[in-house]
């Protein structure tokens, strides 16, 4: 299923917190998610991001959906605070 954005919106796939570092440490279970996900595709009017992007975006302006097992979030194009 491919989720089309419309308008100023954009659909992006949630990072997953790293569960051990590249040395072997293993991490305990994050407090919070972290706010940041690639970018799969954007609303016909975006103008400053696009597909493949990183982006920072405000934690509590999304709407969080998933789809065959993925989490995706649904951001307006104002909430990203940054690309990467």
């Amino acid at each position: 299923m491919v989720l089309k954005p419309l308008k100023d919106r954009i659909v992006a796939v949630v990072e997953k917190p790293l569960e051990m570092t590249k040395s072997g440490i293993l991490l305990g279970e994050a407090k919070e998610k972290p706010a940041y996900a690639v970018v799969e595709s954007v609303g016909p009017e975006v103008k400053n991001i696009k597909k493949g992007d990183k982006i920072v975006y405000k934690e509590y302006s999304v709407t969080n959906i998933k789809v065959d097992d993925v989490d995706y979030i649904i951001v307006n194009e104002e909430d990203v605070l940054a690309t990467l």
